[in-house]
């Protein structure tokens, strides 16, 4: 079964942008899809049960063998291909909470390391998105709240808002 069979034509997905003590950004170079060969920051589709922020610091955790933690919502990113499918992702802001040992996942990625915002900008592999935030001021988080409750009518078991 393909990306398009699995999930719909509605895509929710999540991107980290986990920033070592140094400023260094730890980005990967994926081995499929539309950035194949390219550096890009670890993302990945929100699963069934589980929050965006749950999502992302699983997504780091499962690509790159990074604990983090979710520092706030930096933005989205939303488009649509070929006229169907709506695409989108939220780009989070994490901090490592742990050792910066990268194990990075063979099946998926090329590689995985941290790397200096001002070596990624000259980098003719790295991603738009990438460049894009290089030149942004990420200095706008929106941090998460999580002690909120929206009425026991809806039956959330969980809710967080960013804003």
């Amino acid at each position: 079964m393909n990306t398009h069979e699995k999930r719909g034509k509605v895509w929710l997905a999540v991107s980290g942008l986990v920033k070592s003590n140094d400023g260094h950004w730890l980005v990967v170079k994926k081995r499929y899809g539309g950035l194949k060969g390219q550096w890009s920051l670890p993302a990945g589709f929100v699963n069934e049960g589980e929050t965006a922020d749950e999502a992302v610091v699983r997504e780091v955790k499962e690509e790159t063998g990074i604990d983090c933690k979710v520092k706030g919502l930096l933005g989205l990113r939303t488009g649509v291909i070929r006229g169907e499918i709506s695409d989108n992702l939220l780009v989070f802001l994490l901090e490592p909470t742990g050792k910066l040992t990268i194990t990075h996942q063979d099946k998926e990625l090329y590689e995985a390391r941290f790397m200096a915002p001002e070596e990624l900008s000259i980098e003719k592999d790295a991603s738009i998105l990438l460049h894009y935030l290089i030149q942004e001021n990420l200095s706008v988080i929106k941090a998460g709240a999580n002690d909120i409750n929206p009425g026991d009518q809806f039956g959330y078991t969980s809710y967080k808002l960013f804003f």
